[in-house]
């Protein structure tokens, strides 16, 4: 991919699949994967690790998973290209794709970090990778303290000029149920007075593992997909801007066939 193109559409280029790839899709991009994840943690260790090889190495992994059949279309480029620089991204959860990708797709335009939860600067090897990107961790315990370590450490790193990534579901899901999708990052944009962008996303090509979540199957037969709306200034509240971030994702997910015509209702309750 590259993401400097002009154009504010990215597709997958059509390849030939090859052996390994094509046979045992699985098998090779772990193989890539585990590469990738131990020369990067590698040089983090050596306080060596920056963010152009962090989106480097993120494209390198989406490269691996296209030699697999994966199609991916990244939709609204033209609003990270134009935008002036830092927000909030705000995106629904579905694998551990968008956690590995986006940092390729966004970092290119503008210094990026991510909320993420305290089991991923825990794992061996990819903690340090993690560690080095100075991430907000949240431990899903106490939501207060949560939502507090968001407001000011998020507030502190968008003064310094750094986007924040944030998931507000509670867990990964192929819909968007308003009820389990909180609004911390209308919360987060209002208190650094930062425009946030809604970024609906189906990465479900990257399945949920059985038994280490993180780490399921690779299914080349389902497409990709990743939109970037367009900013949003938070005004009031901000309930009509979550809203419409919901709208928004929930429409696209039902253009993608992820979630039925009716789903749930697309307010907050």
């Amino acid at each position: 991919m590259d993401p400097l193109s002009a154009a504010d559409t990215y597709r997958s280029p059509r390849k030939r699949r090859t052996f390994p790839a094509g046979s045992f899709p699985s098998l090779y991009f772990y193989i890539r994967f585990i590469s990738v994840a131990l020369r990067a943690a590698g040089r983090a260790r050596r306080g060596a690790y920056d963010s152009s090889e962090w989106a480097s190495d993120s494209l390198e992994l989406l490269t691996a998973l296209e030699a697999t059949g994966v199609e991916v279309t990244v939709e609204g480029l033209d609003t990270l290209r134009t935008l002036d620089p830092p927000c909030v991204f705000v995106a629904n959860h579905m694998s551990t794709f968008e956690t590995m990708i986006l940092p390729g797709i966004i970092q290119p335009f503008m210094e990026v970090t991510f909320v993420v939860k305290r089991s991923l600067v825990e794992y061996p090897v990819f903690r340090h990778v993690m560690k080095s990107r100075d991430p907000l961790i949240v431990g899903r315990v106490n939501p207060r303290e949560d939502l507090r370590t968001v407001l000011e450490r998020g507030a502190a790193k968008l003064g310094e000029g750094s986007s924040i990534v944030i998931f507000p579901q509670t867990t990964r899901s192929a819909i968007l149920d308003p009820a389990h999708f909180n609004s911390i990052g209308i919360k987060l944009a209002r208190r650094a007075k930062v425009p946030v962008i809604p970024v609906a996303l189906k990465t479900d090509a990257w399945g949920v593992g059985s038994m280490v979540k993180e780490f399921g199957r690779i299914d080349p037969s389902k497409t990709t997909m990743f939109s970037f709306g367009k900013p949003l200034i938070v005004n009031g509240s901000g309930r009509e801007e979550h809203q419409q971030i919901v709208r928004y994702i929930t429409a696209r997910l039902r253009e993608w066939g992820t979630m039925p015509p009716e789903g749930p209702r697309d307010d907050c309750g």
